[in-house]
């Protein structure tokens, strides 16, 4: 059973260590992060500075962790730092920047539990609207400082067929799968961490499972994909 991960290779080895031996693992990246310069981000932050100080920080990925210690300088001096996954929180730790509040999930699940802007949100230039537009609702401002941007690759021939051929394909973002859809073939299961990218995928692919992390070789099992007793390990 051919299963393949998409993400920036580097980015994958949490889902590796998720699933057992037995399985055909490859990776084929879709997309890369390409950062800012730290003076670019500097530049914006000073031009979002008349709003200040920030009440909230909003870090959305670990690629914004090299630059929160930046944002900090703009932060209130009891402002509180929330970030997106705990390898989020373990990158932010790593740069000497404490967080308060974990969200698990999409980001918009810490909509619940930001209380007070204005709100500084330290992530891609494009993100997903649905955080802004509902702390936006309760009457708080929301500033996006982007430090960075994600950009497809363009796909070789092998990558492809390795694509083309998967019985599994795991996608992470509407970005990858954008890269993706015109590839993929219609037999394949693609799965997908959340409603968001769910939503994506459904718009132009019937076979569309949630599960990521600790849910993806159990859901793998459910989907009737069991792995080859004494096959190699997944790739790391």
């Amino acid at each position: 059973m051919k299963v393949v991960l998409t993400r920036e290779r580097g980015a994958n080895a949490s889902l590796v260590a998720q699933l057992p031996a037995g399985y055909d693992v490859s990776e084929v990246p879709l997309t890369r992060s390409a950062l800012y310069d730290v003076e670019v981000v500097r530049a914006a932050l000073d031009a979002h500075r008349a709003v200040g100080p920030f009440r909230t920080l909003v870090v959305t990925s670990a690629r914004g962790a090299p630059y929160a210690a930046l944002a900090q300088g703009a932060l209130s001096d009891d402002a509180v730092v929330c970030c997106v996954g705990p390898v989020t929180e373990r990158a932010l730790s790593e740069c000497g920047v404490g967080v308060d509040v974990v969200g698990r999930g999409a980001v918009a699940s810490l909509a619940t539990v930001v209380s007070a802007g204005p709100v500084l949100v330290l992530g891609a230039k494009r993100t997903r609207p649905e955080l802004a537009a509902s702390l936006r609702a309760r009457g708080l401002d929301v500033f996006n400082l982007a430090c960075y941007e994600t950009v497809p690759v363009e796909l070789t021939p092998d990558q492809i067929e390795v694509l083309a051929r998967a019985d599994v394909v795991f996608i992470g973002a509407p970005s990858a799968w954008a890269v993706a859809q015109r590839v993929v073939s219609p037999r394949t299961w693609v799965v997908v961490p959340g409603a968001t990218t769910a939503a994506a995928v459904r718009a132009t692919h019937s076979r569309v499972a949630e599960g990521w992390g600790a849910a993806a070789a159990p859901l793998l099992a459910t989907l009737g994909f069991l792995p080859s007793p004494g096959a190699a390990p997944p790739v790391g």
